[in-house]
């Protein structure tokens, strides 16, 4: 199988009022993105994992990247390296969340762009979102199966949510 994507982080931006600029409107635009090929190597991906998921109230969903998921296709998702990840607190349609999720804390937890002991980010509230990426030769993070592996999705209190969940890496 070969892998493709862009991941993409765009903010437009529009503010009224007097600014340094000498006009009454501002308009940003602040974006970058990673053009991801098949492979391996820097600037490439060849494990996707997509999925929307559901984890109780006050409960953890812990995402084994090395050897528990399945892809698309069926195959087992065994990373060694993570690319992209991009969790949505909020499910694809229907009703929204109401409690805020945490992304870390994993008893073997994969640290990668968190770094430390037991980090967290977090809270993500309801219909929130959190992307992180690097394409370089590292990528966001190492995985290590059976000792820095787990992503963990932990849910506060509030009733079960329903997350989506986007993982780009590598098998080397």
């Amino acid at each position: 199988m070969t892998v493709t994507a862009t991941v993409t982080a765009r903010m437009d931006i529009v503010q009224r009022g007097g600014n340094d600029f000498g006009t009454d409107k501002f308009s940003p635009v602040v974006e970058a993105a990673l053009k991801i090929a098949s492979g391996t190597g820097a600037n490439r991906a060849d494990i996707v994992f997509v999925d929307e998921r559901e984890v109780s109230e006050s409960s953890n969903d812990d995402l084994d990247l090395a050897g528990a998921l399945s892809d698309a296709f069926g195959a087992t998702v065994a990373a060694a390296e993570v690319v992209a990840i991009l969790i949505i607190n909020a499910p694809r349609t229907g009703t929204a969340n109401t409690s805020d999720l945490t992304i870390g804390g994993a008893t073997n937890a994969f640290e990668g762009f968190l770094g430390g002991t037991t980090p967290t980010i977090g809270p993500i509230k309801p219909g929130g979102f959190v992307l992180i990426g690097a394409g370089d030769a590292a990528g966001i993070g190492t995985v290590t199966g059976g000792s820095a592996d787990e992503l963990r999705i932990a849910n506060g209190s509030g009733g079960t949510a329903t997350y989506q969940v986007a993982i780009l890496a590598r098998s080397a």
